[in-house]
């Protein structure tokens, strides 16, 4: 999916943090970290990396979720601190939802852009036909109309997104 790097922050001791990692497949795990090492961490992936992503559910994950390009709250076990200072809470504690959480919001995304540029699209349209005089009134509503509706229904497509 484009996911350079995955990495275990963890407050706990380096036995559960290693056990725990290793059960999910990570391999660069750093444990007994506070807080502020949290966020030291995300700063420093940010300068190596660009973009980072932080999943997290406690009151310690918080500036570090705050810091981070994306901060993922998991909504189940996840502390009301940690839930309003993410940008997204996936509801259920299933990181197995990740790949689709990431995949629904490129798709978003994408569909954003395409309703912008046939929005604008349909304006300058308008604007074209005004030079000669050839947009009354109603072409005008009916261009105005007609591009709200191709808008929503081109965002319905991602109704279709199944996990």
């Amino acid at each position: 999916m484009g996911i350079k790097q995955t990495i275990m922050l963890t407050g706990d001791n380096q036995l559960t943090g290693n056990s725990i990692g290793k059960s999910a497949g990570i391999t660069n795990i750093k444990t007994d970290l506070m807080p502020a090492d949290k966020l030291n961490a995300i700063h420093e992936l940010q300068q190596q990396h660009g973009h980072v992503a932080m999943i997290g559910y406690g009151v310690n994950d918080a500036p570090a979720l705050a810091t981070a390009t994306v901060g993922i709250a998991m909504g189940g076990a996840g502390t009301d601190t940690a839930l309003e200072t993410a940008d997204i809470a996936l509801m259920g504690d299933d990181l197995k939802k990740l790949p689709y959480t990431i995949d629904l919001s490129r798709k978003t995304l994408k569909i954003i852009k395409q309703n912008i540029g046939l929005a604008f699209g349909l304006k300058l349209a308008a604007l074209a036909l005004t030079i000669p005089g050839l947009l009354t009134l109603w072409i005008a509503i009916i261009a105005d109309m007609g591009a709200t509706l191709i808008v929503v229904l081109n965002s319905l497509r991602l109704i279709r997104s199944r996990f």
